[in-house]
């Protein structure tokens, strides 16, 4: 049985939906699996969908939006002999309650393998769950050379130069990036609006593997830096939307237990969720990591001027975020004014094209602080 998750239509344009209608897996799950257990030996549910709770202990490891149903497919489900899971990413490998279930990571770093004992009867003995690292995997010999000239001519499109830069746009501490302006950040907010002449941009630095630019820029160090698919949307918020969102990503940091900044760990476990914590660009804010969370943008202005909660402001974000991805509810389809419905690779590459030369500049306009250490980063 496969099944996808319900939350696709948060994230993803409405009109490429139309006529599509979304329903819980978990319902799903309900209606189908007696049906198949009538027809069939074994009924395995693959699931584009990842667990909202502790597979052990059953405590919710994230907002129980129905994105993730897949602790209650395992609990709440008879007849289902294997449950594989994906979405999150995550490397997991284990039987709860007799049921196999895995979700080998991402990247094509490992490939799941369940295991089934069956009686006579076709009833199930035993399970085991496992992942198989692809680290030692050898490439098919008679593929290699059939693939060879593609790769190749793939290898030198990613190498091809877009432009240079002058300065130092490299990153080299993700989450210094977080915790102040940064030249690759703020190349990125230029781009959004410039393809939007739109004067306040967000963005996130998705994940901690992106190295920012080098002395060339290259499709492969977009595609390396950029690396999801979207689109832009601009959305028109009021003030305290936009002071809602600022307070929403700053629930990214958390105090130590030596008084230091650091990352919540909620943004961390069980899946790594660096892409929630948007950066903006075209105001000035502050952001105090010592108060309490809804209460953290201390300061927050818009050429020059206080933002009021009923003024009104068109922002400059990606698709995923302007329908509420990442269960920013303030964003929502009918706040969205205008798209650019390029690919956000194509839209930075048309954009070096008319620019070739990025200077490691910022606009210096936000600092995160620990007011009671007297600690400013910025």
């Amino acid at each position: 049985l496969g099944l996808t998750t319900q939350y696709i239509p948060h994230w993803e344009s409405p009109e490429h939906l139309t006529g599509l209608h979304f329903t819980s897996a978990l319902a799903a799950a309900k209606k189908y699996v007696p049906e198949l257990r009538q027809q069939a030996d074994i009924v395995v549910v693959a699931y584009h969908g990842g667990f909202e709770r502790d597979i052990e202990g059953g405590k919710p490891t994230e907002a129980l939006t129905g994105e993730n149903e897949g602790y209650q497919l395992l609990t709440e489900v008879p007849g289902v002999d294997a449950l594989v899971t994906g979405h999150q990413h995550r490397e997991i490998a284990t039987v709860r309650q007799g049921i196999p279930t895995t979700q080998p990571g991402s990247k094509a770093a490992y490939v799941g393998k369940i295991t089934l004992t069956l009686a006579d009867d076709k009833s199930v003995l035993a399970a085991d769950a496992e992942l198989l690292s692809t680290a030692a995997a050898a490439s098919t010999e008679d593929l290699t050379p059939a693939l060879l000239a593609d790769n190749e001519n793939v290898e030198d499109w990613l190498d091809q130069s877009l432009g240079t830069t002058e300065g130092d746009l490299t990153i080299t501490d993700p989450f210094a990036v977080r915790l102040k302006p940064h030249p690759y950040i703020q190349f990125v907010q230029d781009v959004q609006r410039a393809a939007t002449n739109t004067k306040i941009s967000g963005t996130a630095l998705f994940n901690n593997d992106g190295q920012g630019f080098g002395s060339t820029i290259t499709f492969r160090s977009v595609l390396t830096n950029y690396i999801y698919p979207n689109t832009l949307a601009v959305v028109h918020l009021s003030g305290a939307d936009l002071r809602a969102a600022l307070e929403q990503s700053a629930n990214y940091f958390a105090l130590t237990a030596d008084g230091k900044i650091g990352v919540n760990p909620k943004f961390e476990r069980p899946k790594p969720q660096h892409y929630n914590y948007d950066m903006y660009a075209g105001i000035h804010y502050i952001i105090d990591v010592t108060q309490p969370q809804g209460q953290r943008i201390t300061e927050l202005t818009y050429a020059g001027q206080p933002i009021q909660a009923s003024d009104q402001l068109e922002v400059v974000v990606n698709q995923y975020r302007a329908v509420g991805g990442g269960n920013y509810q303030m964003f929502t389809a009918d706040k969205i004014v205008r798209e650019v419905t390029e690919d956000m690779t194509e839209i930075i590459a048309d954009y070096l094209r008319e620019h070739p030369v990025v200077k490691a500049e910022t606009e210096q306009n936000f600092q995160v602080i620990n007011s009671s250490s007297n600690s400013i980063v910025d």
